[in-house]
């Protein structure tokens, strides 16, 4: 699960909110436009779905 996690904010690790594959899944997941996304909404989304965040990198491991 870890590895899912590094390989999709590969690049941006010290600064996710700026990973283009997790702002585009914040997008369709919250409905936020990706271009307006910040440090604080990106924080803020992580800790109010984090359990659906972990379920869903639960998930992706398995398919792979």
């Amino acid at each position: 699960m870890l590895s899912l996690l590094w390989k999709f904010s590969r690049g941006y690790w010290l600064t996710p909110w700026r990973s283009p594959y997790l702002r585009w899944r914040i997008e369709t997941f919250w409905g936020l436009h990706a271009d307006e996304i910040s440090p604080g909404q990106f924080w803020k989304f992580v800790w109010e779905r984090r359990s659906d965040l972990i379920r869903y990198l639960f998930w992706a491991d398995r398919m792979r």
